[in-house]
């Protein structure tokens, strides 16, 4: 049995718990208000941030120049190609550029970036790995999901569902969870134990991701 396939079962009751969330299934179905998605839309540019100084470190940490160079395409990619469309994509919800770049993480944005970053720079290569694959996996599973349930009618949340349930989305999933599973081949069982638990505590953080926007999380002082 594959690394991921015992993970999967860790995985699968918070992938239903995402698809089965008020935000996730107004998001699928075109009826999600624009309030709560404008404010994802925020939280995950922040994010984004964040998860560039991963695929930094992943960089930094890769055991072999192709794994080296695939983190540092990642993380071109992400901070000159991904967060440019992001902001095109904000503007569709009248988010500005500026409205972005003063956001502020909510208290699950800071937490859940600093776990991934934490990682990242004290963790070993296989502990990056499991903490940075949720956020492939959980997106993919969500936006196939709500694909098989049908294309919203607003154009725009139907572009976020194509675009993660889409072929190159999926590639990206299956490369990390390929990765995650060579990694995991020859590592000693408390090293796969802690895999675990890092990539439990990232897709728990999906979770709770959705429902900071849904909620419109705030700091309270």
């Amino acid at each position: 049995m594959a690394f991921t396939d015992e993970l999967e079962v860790v995985a699968d009751p918070i992938w239903d718990a995402i698809a089965s969330h008020p935000m996730v299934e107004a998001l699928g179905d075109g009826t999600l208000d624009e309030a709560p998605f404008r404010y994802w839309v925020r939280q995950d540019y922040v994010y984004l941030i964040e998860y560039s100084r991963v695929f930094a470190h992943g960089a930094a940490k890769a055991p072999t120049l192709e794994r080296m160079g695939t983190f540092a395409d990642l993380l071109d990619s992400t901070l000159n190609t991904e967060m440019d469309l992001h902001r095109e994509y904000a503007a569709a919800f009248d988010v500005s550029e500026a409205e972005l770049a003063a956001t502020e993480p909510s208290p699950t944005t800071r937490a859940y970036t600093d776990f991934l970053v934490r990682v990242a720079a004290t963790g070993t290569f296989g502990d990056l790995v499991a903490a940075l694959l949720p956020c492939m996996w959980g997106f993919n599973e969500t936006g196939k999901r709500l694909a098989e349930r049908g294309t919203p009618d607003d154009d725009r949340y139907a572009e976020w569902v194509h675009m993660y349930a889409g072929e190159e989305f999926t590639e990206l999933t299956e490369w990390c969870k390929s990765l995650m599973d060579d990694v995991a081949a020859n590592a000693t069982d408390a090293d796969r134990e802690r895999y675990r638990e890092r990539f439990e505590t990232s897709a728990r953080y999906e979770y709770r991701f959705w429902d900071a926007a849904w909620r419109q999380e705030e700091w309270s002082l």
